[in-house]
């Protein structure tokens, strides 16, 4: 008995880790365990489903050969995925501004706009886009009854790819960065002004510093988006060029190597978390939230 009453005490769950029991088991099962599977897959034997009962290093060793062309798809992939984020960034950051300061009770209806083409799915509105662009399509029909010989060649080619892109993950890049304006007090801007700055000076030593946060995670969220998008290639652009997550797609259907589609998940995902916890250190999460 005086063993037992000196016994610790069991540890007891508090409410809150109870509440967030479900969300937990939502996140090892639906990401926890996937990218567990993709990676004991890449380290299997090619063209073989002997997944945790093989450990091989031959599916990176043929991605590494200097022979292999898939680092032109890696190339390729991140290329217009950081071209995409570039214009997202020029074409968003006065939709933003508008949207917080010009619109005024119009703000809403805009947003909606923006919204409303998510409600749709993403093949359905890229092959809207091929009917648009198509030989004798809208825009070519539309050219030759003003009298013009037609439209122009536009149709799977690497800038329709990019135009996709841009079109498909504008929403994605515009609402944080709308958020990130929307955090710029207004008093700060009065101050400035009557300290005798221009409206230049006022963009770049006060607003743009203040919306960065949102600006960043805008980019950041478009880029992930974009370095593994797929459909836009090969609806629009007739995979006139080769992004990696074809090949990726490529070696989980038609050759039937899963390890080799694994180890080729993995590494993009090596590059993009990469990429994306760079720009993550440079956030102040504690800012964005308005803690502090």
């Amino acid at each position: 008995m005086a063993d037992g009453s000196l016994s610790a005490p069991a540890p007891k769950l508090t409410p809150g880790f109870r509440a967030s029991l479900p969300v937990l088991f939502l996140l090892v099962a639906g990401f926890l365990a996937p990218l567990v599977t993709v990676a004991a897959y890449a380290f299997a034997t090619p063209k073989s489903f002997d997944v945790f009962r093989s450990f091989t290093l031959q599916n990176f060793a043929a991605i590494f050969d200097p022979q292999n062309t898939v680092w032109t798809s890696f190339a390729w992939a991140l290329a217009l995925a950081f071209c995409c984020v570039a214009i997202l960034l020029i074409v968003c950051y006065p939709i933003a501004f508008g949207l917080n300061k010009v619109f005024g009770k119009w703000s809403g209806l805009v947003s909606v706009l923006f919204v409303f083409p998510l409600f749709v799915s993403e093949n359905v509105r890229l092959y809207g886009w091929v009917l648009f662009f198509i030989k004798n399509g809208v825009l070519d029909g539309a050219l030759k009854w003003f009298g013009f010989s037609g439209g122009p060649e536009l149709l799977y080619t690497p800038g329709i790819t990019l135009f996709g892109m841009v079109y498909v993950y504008l929403p994605f890049m515009l609402f944080p960065m709308t958020l990130g304006i929307a955090m710029i007090p207004r008093d700060l801007v009065d101050a400035a002004r009557d300290l005798g700055a221009g409206r230049m000076m006022i963009w770049r030593e006060v607003e743009l510093p203040l919306a960065m946060p949102g600006i960043l995670i805008g980019a950041l969220l478009t880029f992930v988006l974009a370095a593994g998008a797929v459909a836009e290639a090969k609806i629009l652009g007739g995979q006139s060029v080769i992004t990696i997550t074809q090949d990726i797609e490529v070696a989980f259907t038609y050759a039937q190597n899963w390890p080799l589609g694994s180890a080729l998940a993995l590494i993009l995902v090596l590059i993009v978390s990469g990429l994306a916890l760079a720009a993550m250190a440079r956030l102040d999460l504690d800012k964005i939230l308005g803690k502090r």
